[in-house]
């Protein structure tokens, strides 16, 4: 039921797959990547500087939209794992998320879309005094900012499963194939997101929005063409039908035999098809085992049932044990969910820090969007020394041919995180008194001479070593832990943690926001505008308080997960 066949859906006869068709999606990846972080820095600005929304707001919509990208992923997965496969998913989606980038360059380009610019200097900013964008033209940003999001939404959960597929799992070096895939999997995300924090925003001070947005929609379009070309050399998964329907199928059958005792005489035994074939197309048999006994009571076959029973009232045994793979998966991606809720804070809240500070290199001033590449240096960085360095050590400490096991390494990434955070409220602390000290306190976006921006390396550096192995560890646990015929839905989870946590970030925010903010005492929030008399400490430090805690229950789940 696993077996890889071509476009076509007949059995593959020539070579095909490896690493070569798989440099073809590690270029789609790069493109949509370089878009996704290209959005992300940029957004901020442009709706602050060209449509005039208060900062607060647009970090706020930026964060809702970078959620809404990962968090209906799952679609895309399901679609993949249902009924297009992940070829055809790919290829729908990605030319949606082109439409979507063409829609934003039109938008930076022609004036129409903009409010007057006219009389709007820094100032005007500052004091809100600016024209504001008309309704009609903030509906247009966010239609076309959306139909991106929807487009990565089918793209994200696929490619990297679809780029594993390639892979023969029954060759002996199938693991250190898949490990290193994903290593570079994410190299090339990594690289992605360097350039969108260095060239995209250099076109963008050079050439204007337009010419930086065009940029993203330019490097889509050619990844789209290199993805189409190395279509003959694809090896594919067919899908399996639905996965939502097999699981209601499950919960239905459960319910109704909820009763029933597996003691019962009339009882026959536990349903699964008689030879090695699955019932399940794309799925090959998964062996019973005794968690969440439960559903077990789907499988329970009676005599009553019959010689064809309906699949509402009888499930397979590997039917019923998809749903409990689904469910034992759930508590450790979600884990990460707090980590990505440092992600993205640091992209919006570092990058106000960074307005206040020296951002020079000898002659050389750095802009300040450029700032969240660091964290991909560092990434790209460790990614290369990984097999060099890390492994070798980590060896001889774990004994694990790898260096360490999937859930090490995610728990290294979500430790090290605690520690990126909470350098960063020990810097802010720093900064902030630095500025009162030196009669900044009301000029936030002026920076301060002879204070570098480049304290802000050290939480980068260390939150890059923790995406690196909390993110590559996941992606590689869930498609390796996935049931066969739901490897994009398993590849769905990282994405929805993903989103979640700019979910998460957004509410967390607003809390504190409310909660601090006391307008009869003249008490600003920790998050106001102007950081140099907020409390931007504070609220990095209520994150690492939230993080330890979070730790603390990954280091619980991980215990108790038993690998398949």
């Amino acid at each position: 039921g696993t077996t890889p066949v071509d476009i076509h859906g007949k059995p593959i006869l020539s070579k095909t797959g490896g690493w070569i068709a798989a440099l073809f999606i590690f270029g789609n990846e790069m493109a949509e990547r370089m878009a996704y972080f290209g959005l992300s820095v940029n957004m901020v600005a442009f709706m602050f500087y060209v449509m005039h929304r208060p900062f607060s707001s647009s970090s706020n919509a930026v964060n809702n939209f970078l959620g809404i990208s990962q968090v209906s992923s799952v679609l895309g997965g399901f679609l993949a794992d249902a009924y297009l496969g992940r070829y055809w998913t790919i290829a729908i989606f990605t030319t949606i998320y082109l439409a979507g980038l063409i829609g934003i360059t039109l938008c930076a380009s022609m004036k129409i879309f903009v409010p007057n610019q006219d009389q709007c200097d820094q100032l005007s900013l500052l004091l809100g005094s600016c024209e504001p964008a008309k309704p009609w033209q903030m509906l247009y940003l966010y239609v076309v900012l959306y139909l991106t999001a929807f487009g990565a939404a089918g793209i994200r959960p696929c490619v990297s499963s679809f780029g594993a597929d390639q892979f023969d799992e029954r060759s002996k070096d199938y693991k250190t194939l898949l490990d290193r895939f994903f290593n570079f999997f994410y190299l090339c995300v990594t690289i992605g997101a360097i350039v969108a924090f260095t060239l995209v925003v250099y076109i963008q001070i050079e050439r204007g929005w337009g010419a930086a947005f065009g940029s993203l929609a330019i490097a889509m379009g050619v990844s789209n063409m290199l993805f189409f070309a190395g279509t003959p050399l694809y090896r594919h998964r067919l899908p399996g039908g639905s996965p939502l329907t097999r699981v209601a199928q499950v919960l239905v059958a459960a319910f109704k035999k909820q009763h029933v005792p597996f003691t019962r005489s009339e009882l026959v035994g536990l349903y699964e098809l008689p030879g090695r074939h699955s019932a399940i197309k794309g799925s090959g048999k998964i062996p019973h085992t005794d968690d969440f006994r439960c559903l077990d009571k789907a499988a329970l076959q009676l005599k009553e049932d019959g010689g064809n029973p309906s699949p509402w009232r009888l499930c397979t045994v590997t039917q019923v044990e998809e749903v409990k793979i689904l469910i034992k998966l759930i508590p450790i991606p979600a884990c990460t969910i707090m980590l990505n809720v440092i992600l993205t804070e640091f992209i919006t809240l570092s990058i106000q820090q960074a307005y206040t500070l020296n951002t020079h290199i000898g002659k050389l001033k750095l802009p300040v969007t450029c700032m969240p590449v660091f964290p991909g240096l560092s990434i790209f960085l460790i990614l290369c020394l990984y097999y060099s360095v890390f492994v070798p050590v980590s060896r001889r400490i774990t004994g694990h041919p790898h260096g360490a096991s999937q859930l090490q390494r995610v728990g290294i990434g979500l430790f090290i995180s605690i520690l990126s955070v909470a350098w960063g409220g020990v810097f802010e602390r720093f900064r902030r008194g630095y500025a009162i000290k030196h009669g900044y306190e009301f000029s936030f976006l002026t920076p301060m001479p002879d204070l570098s921006a480049y304290w802000l390396l050290i939480q980068y550096c260390l939150i890059g070593i923790a995406e690196v192995f909390s993110i590559v560890g996941l992606l590689e646990f869930l498609y390796e832990e996935a049931p066969d015929a739901m490897k994009s839905i398993g590849s769905a989870y990282a994405a929805i943690a993903g989103g979640l946590g700019c979910f998460a970030a957004s509410i967390i925010n607003s809390i504190v926001k409310s909660v601090t903010r006391n307008p009869e005492n003249k008490q600003r929030s920790w998050l106001s505008q102007n950081i140099n008399n907020a409390k931007f400490d504070y609220f990095y430090w209520l994150l690492t308080v939230l993080s330890i805690i979070n730790f603390c229950f990954f280091l619980y789940s991980a215990h108790r997960y038993k690998y398949r």
